[in-house]
């Protein structure tokens, strides 16, 4: 019996380096296996308790639909937030915002209005892997901008400049940066959209970890070193930039958001667009049409999170900065490897004394345990588009708590060591 085909698209579709190597993560667990998750950035984390508190009142007897757009309450409670980012630039009104089924959605309509099949985007590597995913669903092409650890992964201009192409229609990078920690200044955004603006395609910055930024403690006034972020000697909460500060870039700039991370709700599935820019915000308001809603009580309890208190959001940035900080510690203790120090988010890119990192990430999943224990991590290749680049690293995704982050750095210091012995042997 004969089976239809596959559309090309389908057949060759990239699978996630998150999540691909999860039937292994699945035989080691009814192994009776421990597997720690250190492949997805899923926080361990309670969602803020505005959130928790409204999904209990939530009392609508009928859960209907909501506009297209979201819910006017919500864009108004977005608007106001957005409004504390945008410094002297023009401020954001609810009309300029397009709530999403997650920030995925927001990149899916992004690169739709802004592309065409055959059409090319721009990707700081490595990149979020959906990037990629998004772009093969819509026929675009994603080509590479190269960023290297040993230069804390800074995107130069110059590099972008020189990838655009007539086929380049919009250049998107998140900062804080998923997979690397990179936090952009507010010069390194207007050094970039100017590019963006030069060649006139659009500039699209995924803010989702905006609060996740870890400047340096607080100095005394007359020391010479200065804070690498505001907010850090005020006590108020340290923000990354964001690119809708910068005025001249109305027409260019598009952000992409979400509640996932900044209130440990992924499961919410509750995103947002935002552009200045009216033309690009039509086109997404009628992706949003063809799909008819985003979800109606999530919105309910997203607004609510918009009202945390400063206090337990900066217990949440406090207990990600005490996990990099142990993290990055161990791994570079551990012979062999080399970890930077990212700035945001809460992953990290590293260096593996190892040949193929996959083979290695297989290796602990199928072959090793530490007294019942194994660690999962996301092959670092799946976040390149160059061939072979990434093949010695991994990400690895902070979100556990100390006691357990101590415990996968020992799984994996030992499990280098038996891979080692196990390669030797088989040489």
């Amino acid at each position: 019996m004969t089976t239809p085909n596959l559309s090309r698209r389908g057949a060759t579709a990239p699978s996630s380096p998150i999540r691909r190597l999860t039937p292994y993560a699945d035989a080691a667990k009814a192994r009776g296996v421990v597997v720690h998750h250190l492949n997805i950035g899923q926080p361990d984390l309670h969602t803020v308790s505005p959130m928790r508190a409204a999904y209990a009142r939530f009392a609508d007897e009928v859960i209907a639909y909501s506009p297209s757009e979201g819910y006017l309450y919500y864009r108004k409670a977005l608007a106001a937030y957005y409004n504390q980012l945008t410094g002297d630039a023009p401020p954001i009104d609810p009309s300029q915002i397009l709530v999403t089924v997650g920030g995925s959605e927001a990149l899916l309509f992004t690169i739709a209005a802004a592309c065409d099949p055959g059409d090319e985007i721009l990707v700081a590597e490595p990149y979020y892997t959906n990037y990629a995913g998004f772009s093969h669903m819509l026929g675009v092409g994603v080509v590479p901008v190269a960023t290297h650890a040993s230069e804390s992964f800074a995107i130069p201009p110059d590099r972008v400049r020189a990838a655009i192409t007539p086929r380049t229609r919009a250049f998107v990078v998140p900062s804080p940066g998923n997979p690397t920690g990179m936090v952009l200044s507010a010069d390194d955004l207007r050094a970039l959209g100017r590019v963006c603006q030069d060649a006139n395609i659009f500039f699209v910055v995924d803010e989702v970890y905006r609060e996740f930024v870890y400047p340096e403690p607080p100095v005394p006034a007359d020391s010479p070193i200065p804070t690498a972020l505001a907010g850090a000697l005020d006590g108020a909460l340290a923000l990354a930039p964001s690119v809708l500060a910068i005025p001249e870039l109305a027409a260019h700039a598009v952000v992409i958001d979400s509640v996932s991370k900044r209130y440990s709700a992924c499961g919410a599935r509750v995103g947002c667009l935002v552009t200045r820019n009216p033309d690009f915000y039509a086109a997404c308001l009628k992706f949003a049409q063809a799909r008819l809603s985003p979800p109606t009580v999530d919105q309910f309890a997203a607004a609510a999170a918009l009202t945390t208190p400063q206090p337990e959001m900066r217990a949440m940035i406090d207990a990600y900065r005490a996990r990099r900080d142990l993290i990055v510690a161990g791994l570079n203790q551990i012979p062999g490897v080399s970890c930077p120090t990212p700035t945001g988010a809460f992953y990290l890119v590293t260096e593996l004394p190892v040949a193929d990192a996959e083979d290695f990430c297989i290796f602990m999943l199928r072959d090793f345990n530490l007294a019942g224990e194994t660690v999962m991590m996301a092959p670092a290749e799946g976040f390149y588009a160059t061939p072979g680049a990434g093949r010695h690293q991994v990400r690895i995704a902070y979100v556990l708590a100390p006691d357990k982050l101590t415990r996968c750095l020992e799984i994996l210091r030992a499990g280098l060591s038996a891979y080692a012995q196990r390669t030797n042997s088989a040489a």
